[in-house]
C-alpha cells in the first residue's frame, strides 16, 4: 500500500491516472501514524495542516522508518519534515527540499499558502513565497522586468503575510505607476513558476517507482515509545 498526503500543491495537476497509490488530504498529527497502521509501505508527504490543528509529528515519521516504511517528502510540509528528518532516513526530493537543507530557505512561511477546503479541491487562495520568488527571478533573467523592479517585488513578496500574498498584491505593493503595474502583473502571471508542483510531481513519480514493500530497518538509532507517544498513539496489540 502506498499513500501520498497532498492538497493545494497538487491542485489542478495533470497527474497520470494510477491505482498505484492512495491520495489522502494534507496530513495533520495522527494521519501519518494512521496510514502506517493501515498498512502503508510507502508514504509520500507533500502537504500538511498545522495552523488550527497539531501538525504532523516528527516522531510519527521516525516510527514509520523504524517499521521499515519508505518515507519521502517534498514541495511543502514534506520538504520541511524531510530536511528535519533526513538524518534518520527520511528521503527529501526537489529544489525546495535542497533549499531547506542548504539554509537558503529557513522558514515554513516560505512554502505556506492559504487554500480552500477539501470540498473545493483544496484550491489555492494565495501564492507561496517560493513560487513568487522563482517567478520574479525568471522574469528578470528574461529581461521582462528591471533590476529595480526585481528587488522591489522580492521585498514586497516577503513582507506580505502568506494568506494575503497574491501576484496582484505583490505588484501593487511594489510598483506605484498604474500602467507599469498592470504590465508587470501580466508578465508575472504569464510566466508563473510553480516550483512546489514541480517538486510534488517528482515525489509522485518516486513513490510510484518504489517497491510496495517495507525494508529491514538498520539505523544507528532506536525508536523510543515515550509516555507522551503512548498517550497519544496507544497501539492495540492483537490478543
Amino acid at each position: 500500500m502506498k499513500v501520498i498526503f497532498a492538497g493545494p500543491t497538487l491542485h489542478g495537476a495533470n497527474l497520470p491516472p494510477s491505482t498505484d497509490y492512495e491520495l489522502r488530504p494534507p496530513a495533520r498529527q495522527g494521519d501519518f501514524f494512521g496510514a502506517i497502521q493501515d498498512g502503508a509501505n510507502v508514504i509520500g508527504l507533500i502537504d500538511g495542516i498545522y495552523e488550527y490543528v497539531p501538525g504532523i509529528w516528527h516522531k510519527e515519521i521516525l516510527f514509520g522508518l523504524s517499521q521499515g516504511v519508505h518515507v519521502f517528502g517534498a514541495a511543502s510540509m514534506g520538504a520541511l519534515r524531510a530536511a528535519e528528518c533526513s538524518a534518520f532516513g527520511m528521503v527529501g526530493l526537489g529544489e525546495i527540499y535542497e533549499g531547506f537543507v542548504s539554509g537558503v530557505l529557513e522558514n515554513d512561511a516560505d512554502v505556506a499558502q492559504s487554500h480552500g477546503p477539501a470540498e473545493m479541491g483544496f484550491i489555492p487562495l494565495s501564492e507561496p513565497l517560493v513560487n513568487v520568488r522563482a517567478t520574479i527571478s525568471q522574469c528578470f533573467q528574461r529581461s521582462q522586468i528591471t533590476s529595480a523592479e526585481h528587488d522591489q517585488l522580492q521585498d514586497a513578496a516577503k513582507a506580505i503575510f502568506f494568506k494575503d500574498r497574491t501576484y496582484r498584491r505583490v505588484v501593487h505593493s511594489a510598483i506605484q505607476h498604474a500602467d507599469r503595474a498592470g504590465a508587470v502583473l501580466a508578465v508575472l502571471r504569464a510566466n508563473n513558476v510553480n516550483l512546489k508542483l514541480h517538486d510534488a510531481q517528482l515525489l509522485v513519480e518516486t513513490v510510484m517507482s518504489t517497491p510496495d514493500c517495507r525494508f529491514i530497518p538498520d539505523f544507528s538509532w532506536t525508536f523510543e515509545a515515550t509516555s507522551v507517544w503512548n498517550g497519544i498513539f496507544a497501539i492495540v496489540k492483537p490478543e
